[in-house]
């Protein structure tokens, strides 16, 4: 029995085989790419400066991270624009999992609220990893400033209206503007490109004040070369027991500020690749020994799942949005 020979029906099935066979790879892509993760080194973006808190932390972590997948982790420092470039520069890698970000509230909390133009989506253009902690922050002035409590220091700012303070990202914009609505003080922004070279100044005399993450602040505070004032949280912090909440002053009752850090990677990075980051970092941030070295730089370490974070960034988006409207701050 004979067949002849039809050149439509053989590219038909030829396509068939085609489309079947780019099928079944599509469906093992994500599984291959979770069973051979990683395969190279991988990137850890931070959108602020060596020297920062959030640097420090990225460094610990990616330490650490490396040494759970094997693979190098190389942190990456792109700071400017309140932490804009970082983020932007994320959005557009690769969705693999060879690029992460470390960061905080400044990008994905409250940069809607400070900008008026933001190039990318904190939650449609991200896709959450893990959280890492908390990073509190304190009123830091220069040694020189002839104050030693925060009674002094408003007393001493209302006497000296114009007084400058300094800020590398929206902790240190928005407490800064709080305080002086809380307060009734009238203070001179200085924004800077990063926390380091505003410390500098601070510690210089050029300006005369700033709030600081104590990843960041803490060894000068402990050298003599800044004096706290107050920690912006709610309740005393066990880092720095002998200073106060700026909430146990009565013009200040309420303040409550605190800077997170989490762990992000781009939208449509595959779920079991997120899955095996978020275990190691989870795990990192878990054990004992790894969690003081956070603690010993100011850093309060804790994790969480993919859909924690989520969800936390959608709560946090909608609380920095009242903290930067009720400080009186206006978009630029």
């Amino acid at each position: 029995m004979t067949h002849d020979f039809n050149p439509v029906r053989a590219r038909l099935i030829r396509g068939l085989f085609a489309c079947g066979a780019a099928a079944a790879l599509g469906l093992a892509a994500p599984v291959a790419q979770a069973d051979t993760f990683p395969s190279k080194p991988i990137k850890l973006v931070v959108p602020f400066a060596a020297g920062s808190g959030t640097d420090a932390v990225a460094r610990l972590t990616a330490k650490h991270l490396g040494d759970a997948l094997g693979q190098a982790v190389l942190v990456e420092n792109k700071p400017g624009a309140n932490g804009t470039i970082a983020a932007e520069y994320v959005t557009k890698a690769p969705p693999d999992g060879y690029t992460l970000f470390m960061t905080t509230n400044t990008t994905h909390s409250a940069n809607p609220s400070l900008m008026k133009q933001l190039r990318y989506d904190p939650v449609k253009d991200f896709t959450p990893v893990s959280r890492m902690g908390n990073l509190p922050f304190m009123l830091v002035v220069s040694p020189s400033l002839p104050v030693k409590t925060l009674p002094e220091f408003i007393a001493y700012a209302k006497a000296h209206p114009g007084m400058s303070y300094g800020s590398g990202n929206s902790t240190g914009i928005v407490s800064g503007a709080t305080l002086a609505r809380m307060a009734g003080l009238k203070l001179l922004h200085v924004p800077y490109k990063s926390t380091p070279p505003a410390m500098t100044d601070v510690i210089g005399g050029q300006i005369q004040m700033m709030f600081v993450d104590f990843a960041a602040g803490i060894a000068n505070v402990r050298a003599g070369k800044l004096r706290a004032l107050g920690v912006t949280t709610a309740q005393p912090s066990a880092l720095l027991p002998d200073v106060p909440p700026l909430a146990s002053v009565p013009e200040l009752k309420g303040f409550d500020i605190t800077s997170w850090n989490g762990v992000f990677a781009p939208a449509g990075t595959p779920a079991p690749v997120v899955e095996r980051i978020n275990k190691e970092l989870v795990a990192i941030v878990s054990n004992k020994q790894i969690a003081q070295q956070f603690y010993a730089f100011g850093f309060e370490p804790f994790g969480s799942t993919p859909a924690e974070l989520g969800k936390f960034v959608v709560a946090e988006l909608g609380k920095w949005s009242r903290l930067v409207k009720d400080a009186g701050i206006q978009p630029e």
